[in-house]
């Protein structure tokens, strides 16, 4: 009897879809990264249509970077949201002026070159050598940090609290809660296949429904449509360019170190993910997770490329790693072909507009979700890594980055600590001192035992 070959699915990172196909695969990346994208420059203040045009500038320039041995798409970052307000100041909803989003641009050049420096670093000793300035203990509770300091942000958009309409609160919890639930239940729901991957998207548009109901009903007023078609269909993004800051280096920079383990992480996924299909085909292994160093070098290219255009820092999105293992397409010229319709997308102004019109309270209720899960991943790191919770060295690690990230981002005007004649941003000042902290105590420790 003649044995049927088994077809195997799926494109490998080299591998080139037909022309529809890859505009098909494209759009569904699309649909993937938009919301969380968009969503870090309505919170962050910055132009929506130059976040996404940067979104596929960064994509393009990692995959160059790269030679598109590494399949990733580059998109904001909610990691950098707290030490980018911090800077501009901005609300929800509103534009922070050129200047204050000039002055962010160049915060987040900077903490590219970390990612560069640190690539460049893998690179050349191995990752295991990093480690020992970035331990899972400095990284887990500084990732823990960057989610919990957002917790107010999240809470003041839910409940529409500080709003001019005082009417209006009960219609905003309303909208909110049906929001955060409504993520919640659809990742719980869809579990395989490409709905998998868009509780965001859906979420986000059953509290806008949600919204326009309490509009209609009680009055609210929750959603605008009058700039809807003010504008010309085409006009080109608002782009800005980067204006020297200290205050912004020291705020933005130091948060480039916690996103290194999300991004290792990351490509390790893309690792197993890619051979197992390599495995299926009887093709060669592919090296992907010995590319670490050169994934973070392109990292920080893709932050220095968006902000240098306009565009908040970023990272490689997990929502399309997901995406990708989910339909076992890790073809690089998919990717690349969403990066230029992302970038096509940006110049038509209706676009951004609409995206403008989302409520307040929906981002709120989103807010709540994707806040908390930032602050989940420091606590997955700790675990995944195996961390000592009993060990006292650990705990007074710790103990320090928590309280003082935190404490400083609640007690002080804009999070920012008051010491020694100058104002410390709390995130970045925390991130400091734990990395001060652990190499002091393992050099007590290592002293200790080579005594003995």
């Amino acid at each position: 009897m003649q044995r049927v070959k088994r077809v195997v699915t799926g494109y490998l990172p080299d591998e080139r879809p037909s022309f529809m196909k890859m505009v098909l695969f494209a759009l569904q990346h699309i649909l993937v990264m938009f919301p969380a994208t968009v969503l870090v420059a309505l919170l962050t203040g910055f132009h929506i249509s130059t976040t996404i045009f940067a979104s596929g500038f960064a994509t393009l320039c990692f995959i160059l970077v790269t030679k598109g041995k590494i399949p990733l798409y580059y998109g904001s970052s909610f990691s950098y949201i707290a030490a980018i307000v911090g800077i501009t100041g901005a609300e929800y909803g509103t534009v922070a002026s050129n200047n204050l989003i000039g002055e962010a641009q160049f915060g987040i050049m900077m903490s590219g070159l970390v990612s560069i420096g640190v690539g460049l670093l893998i690179s050349k000793f191995g990752a295991s050598k990093i480690e020992r300035i970035l331990p899972p203990v400095v990284t887990g509770p500084i990732a823990m940090i960057i989610g919990l300091s957002l917790a107010g942000t999240a809470l003041s958009q839910a409940s529409g609290f500080g709003v001019n309409n005082p009417n209006g609160v009960t219609g905003f919890w309303i909208v909110s809660l049906v929001t955060l639930l409504g993520i919640i239940v659809f990742t719980v729901v869809f579990k395989k296949g490409v709905l998998s991957q868009l509780p965001i998207l859906f979420g986000i548009l059953l509290g806008y429904v949600t919204a326009l109901i309490v509009d209609f009903g009680f009055g609210v007023d929750l959603i605008d449509y009058s700039n809807l078609l003010s504008n010309h269909f085409v006009s080109v993004p608002h782009f800005t360019l980067p204006i020297p800051s200290w205050a912004a280096v020291i705020s933005i920079m130091p948060i480039a170190l916690a996103t290194i383990p999300e991004s290792t992480a990351h490509l390790y996924q893309l690792d197993l993910y890619i051979n197992n299909l390599a495995k299926e085909k009887g093709v060669t292994r592919y090296e992907i997770e010995s590319k670490l160093g050169l994934n973070l070098i392109g990292d920080g290219i893709g932050d220095i490329a968006s902000a240098l255009v306009g565009g908040p820092a970023g990272t490689n999105y997990g929502e399309n790693i997901s995406t990708m293992a989910i339909t076992k397409n890790f073809s690089v010229w998919v990717l690349g072909s969403a990066a230029v319709i992302t970038m096509i997308l940006a110049f038509i102004t209706p676009l951004a507009n609409l995206v403008y019109t989302i409520p307040q309270p929906v981002i709120g209720g989103a807010s709540i979700y994707l806040f908390g899960v930032i602050a989940a991943q420091g606590v997955a790191i700790l675990i995944e890594k195996k961390v000592d919770m009993f060990d006292s060295k650990n705990l007074g690690i710790i103990a320090v980055i928590l309280i003082v990230g935190l404490g400083g981002t609640y007690a002080f005007p804009n999070g920012s600590i008051p010491m020694f004649g100058a104002n410390l941003p709390a995130l970045a000042f925390a991130s400091i001192l734990g990395i001060l902290l652990n190499f002091g105590l393992s050099l007590i420790s290592r002293s200790k035992v080579d005594n003995q």
